[in-house]
Parts: structure tokens; C-alpha cells; sequence
């Protein structure tokens, strides 16, 4: 069994991000994780470590080391640190004795980027929020979704209705003219083959991020792990597409949101589904509690007219990939696990 989040020491939280990025394709990032561990042992370390060593919080479901590699990755991009360039070149380099000179000398660029949780808003993870609403629909739910997402970051997954997708043969989303394509290596069998529309798409954040604001756009790739080339190439995609038409986003928390969200008034025939992707964690237990409240409430009054669904596609720190689970109402009211994937949609293997 896991344990409880609470309960991992810093050392701990770092050793598992280390092991997660090696089982996502990210050796690169591995290593500045592993060399940033290695500086927690140093009596002479200075104020950046020592706040990391002494987080008085939950290191891994604040996502500690995350936060210090996005310093780390945006001092790089920078141009400041050139130190860093054979660890982002993944050439040889004394990581450890790098680390520590280059976080010595830019503790006042670092110190902030520990202050809030990465904002890793992955394009690549809609996939997830895609899969869900076919296996909906096959189940019987209309296939008219009014998608409501948490923890929205810059709202790249609110645009998911430009986005194509081939996720094992079934194709959804525009034939032509999609903003960006999905095409993951899908183990075991396809997806259910339904016509699903997503009608309306809106979210929120407590921080949302604009992608037409330059700065803020350089912050989000700061979180993007240096390997995976695709995902700056997607996220420019995202960026254009913003221009165009900018995403439904609120700042607002997520509690209120999604009790605002369910009080208001749903159309027949139209399926109501929660969704959100690496947001959980980050999400207060009281209002956690306050979420699950509600949609079991709400769910609890759901018709097949108007039914509620829940989809999370979060960690699993056990299995060092993402779990696709899914709630819906009325019906099934404990959760699927539909499919096990990589952490940005690279591999899916599906189980629903």
C-alpha cells in the first residue's frame, strides 16, 4: 500500500520523483531531481535547500521537487546559468557540484518558484477527458457533455474540442483544421466508437495562467520537462489557438466552482461531467471534501436526462503512472479505473 503523503519525508518525495521521471521518459529531469536531493545532506547549504530540507507541508502532494526543478529548468532557459547546459544536453557533468554552485549563486531567481505548485497544464492529457466520454456515452449517457474542469492552469485542456485524436484506432475531433493531434500507443482494446460532442467546456484555477501573456507562457514551459520536445511544440499550438479564441476560464477555487457550477440549471439530454488531470493533490482537504459532497448530492438527484459524471486522471504513485477513473451517476456511482497511462499521454493502456 502507499503511504499516505503526509507521512513521505522530503528525501522520500525526491527518490519518487526520480523513479516517476525514469518511468516517464525523463531522464534529464531525473537527474536534476536526483542532484538536487544530494544537496539535502549539506551542512553549508544555503537558504534554498534549507527551505526545501525543513517544507513544513506534504513534499510529494505539494509536488516539492517539481517546484525546484521549474527554477532550475527556467534558470537554464534563462541563459544565466551556461553551468547547467551538459545536465539539459544530458551529456556527462558532475551534477551534484553543479547544482550546488549554480543554486549558491541564483538563490534570489529560485526562491520564489517554491512559493506555488508547478503549473503543468499538459494538452497531451486530454486524451483521458476524451476516452472518458466515449465509455460515457456507450454506457448510455447522452453524448452532449458539459465539460467542468478544475484546476484549469492556463485552460490548454478547455480547448480539447479542437484538438484530434486516434486513440486506438477511434477517431474523434475535427477532420481538418485541428489545432493539435493525439495519437498515444494504445494497449489493449480500442475505446467505445461514439459521435460525442462536447458542447460547452469551462474551468477554473486560483492562479490561471493567460497563454497570450508572453511571461506567462515562459513560466509554463519553465514546468515542461526538457525531453519531451513535443510538448513545447504543443504547447505553441496551444498558444496560437488562445489567440484565436482564448479559453472559458474563471479564477476562482475549486470548491466554489463546482458548487456554482452544479446549482445552475443542466439542458436534457445533456451529460454534466467533472473533469481534472494532476489537480487533486493540490486541492485542500476541506475542499476536497466539499467537492465530493456536492457531486454525491447532485449525483444522488441525477436522471438519465440529466446525468453527472466524474473524471480524474491523477497520479498513482505506486504504479509511477496516471490513472484514468471515472464516477457517474445515476448508475455506476463507484469509481472505474479505465485505463492506466503515461504521465503526458505518450502510452494508455486501456482497461475499460
Amino acid at each position: 500500500m502507499e503511504q499516505a503523503p503526509s507521512s513521505i519525508s522530503v528525501a522520500q518525495a525526491f527518490a519518487n520523483q526520480v523513479a516517476y521521471c525514469r518511468a516517464n521518459d525523463a531522464p534529464i529531469t531525473a537527474r536534476v531531481v536526483a542532484a538536487l536531493a544530494a544537496q539535502l545532506d549539506d551542512p553549508q547549504a544555503g537558504a534554498f535547500v534549507r527551505r526545501i530540507r525543513d517544507w513544513p507541508g506534504a513534499p510529494l502532494a505539494d509536488a516539492l521537487p517539481l517546484r525546484a526543478t521549474g527554477g532550475i529548468h527556467a534558470l537554464h532557459q534563462s541563459g544565466r546559468a551556461p553551468e547547467l547546459a551538459a545536465i539539459y544536453a544530458d551529456e556527462p557533468a558532475d551534477d551534484r557540484a553543479v547544482l550546488a554552485e549554480v543554486i549558491g549563486a541564483h538563490e534570489a531567481f529560485l526562491a520564489p518558484w517554491l512559493d506555488g505548485p508547478p503549473q503543468t497544464n499538459e494538452a497531451g492529457r486530454s486524451w483521458g477527458f476524451v476516452a472518458a466520454m466515449l465509455w460515457l456515452a456507450d454506457k448510455g449517457l447522452p453524448e452532449r457533455f458539459q465539460c467542468l474542469e478544475i484546476g484549469s492552469s492556463a485552460g490548454i485542456n478547455l480547448m480539447l474540442d479542437r484538438y484530434g485524436y486516434d486513440l486506438g484506432g477511434v477517431k474523434v475531433g475535427p477532420e481538418q483544421g485541428a489545432v493539435m493531434r493525439f495519437a498515444p500507443e494504445w494497449q489493449g482494446p480500442p475505446p467505445p466508437d461514439r459521435a460525442i460532442d462536447a458542447v460547452s467546456l469551462k474551468g477554473c484555477d486560483v492562479a490561471p495562467l493567460d497563454l497570450t501573456d508572453p511571461a506567462q507562457a515562459l513560466k509554463l514551459k519553465a514546468y515542461v520537462w526538457p525531453e519531451h520536445a513535443v510538448r513545447f511544440e504543443r504547447l505553441d499550438a496551444a498558444i496560437a489557438a488562445s489567440r484565436v479564441q482564448k479559453p472559458d476560464l474563471v479564477r476562482m477555487n475549486a470548491a466554489d466552482f463546482v458548487e456554482q457550477q452544479l446549482a445552475l440549471p443542466q439542458e436534457a439530454g445533456t451529460t454534466r461531467m467533472l473533469m481534472h488531470s494532476i489537480v487533486w493533490q493540490y486541492v485542500p482537504a476541506d475542499q476536497q471534501a466539499r467537492i465530493t459532497a456536492a457531486m454525491e448530492a447532485h449525483g444522488a438527484e441525477a436522471t438519465l436526462e440529466r446525468p453527472l459524471a466524474w473524471v480524474a486522471l491523477e497520479a498513482d504513485r505506486t504504479l509511477l503512472q496516471h490513472g484514468l477513473r471515472v464516477r457517474y451517476w445515476p448508475g455506476g456511482e463507484e469509481a472505474v479505473l479505465l485505463a492506466g497511462a503515461h504521465a503526458h499521454g505518450a502510452r494508455v493502456e486501456w482497461r475499460g
